[in-house]
């Protein structure tokens, strides 16, 4: 019951968010929404960026479900994409207000925690440091979200197939030469 009023609370955000920037919605505004008091608000969240971490946090852990290998890093991408468009407003409003800082964290994390599965998934049976895992996923991530903003920034104009091919061109291999090239370095 707690996880639904907790998806309805977050559905009502996304519906606000449509129309205005976060930080012009109050626990009111939400509560008047979802149709309940703000008691019931507070028993879930303590303010409104609570709602909003939680919100990225759960629907992105969603988006990456058995997409975190080699194989499937495209499919996962694809869904952070795919939840950016149906999100569109949200997003906006996200990233010309100070929910910016909301969401730019959760969207390094969540490709941050794709890529890392992808360097774990390539690095098995390889003499390679964790500092220097990280350092690929890290870096990685870097472009991946600045390719995903830049796309936001014009408009989602581009069509997101298009540009997870040239991702996929762009570093098709790269990963494990990467791998190799600290595993051959053997510094940490």
């Amino acid at each position: 019951m707690a996880q639904t009023t907790k998806r309805a609370i977050a559905a009502s955000l996304k519906r606000l968010l449509e129309q205005k920037p976060l930080n012009k919605i109050t626990v009111t505004d939400i509560a008047k929404d979802c149709h309940i008091s703000r008691h019931t608000f507070y028993y879930h969240f303590r303010d409104v960026y609570d709602l909003m971490e939680w919100t990225y946090r759960t629907e992105g852990e969603r988006l990456l479900e058995g997409r975190r290998d080699y194989d499937n890093w495209r499919q996962g991408m694809a869904e952070v994409f795919r939840y950016i468009q149906d999100n569109r407003a949200m997003v906006q409003n996200a990233l010309r207000s100070g929910s910016r800082d909301y969401l730019l964290p959760y969207l390094y994390q969540l490709t941050y925690e794709l890529l890392f599965a992808v360097v774990e998934e390539k690095s098995v049976d390889k003499e390679i440091s964790a500092g220097h895992k990280e350092f690929i996923a890290n870096f990685y991530k870097h472009a991946f979200v600045g390719i995903i903003l830049d796309w936001v920034e014009a408009g989602m104009r581009r069509e997101p197939s298009d540009i997870i091919s040239d991702l996929d061109i762009l570093i098709r291999g790269a990963f494990v030469e990467a791998i190799e090239k600290f595993s051959r370095d053997g510094s940490c």
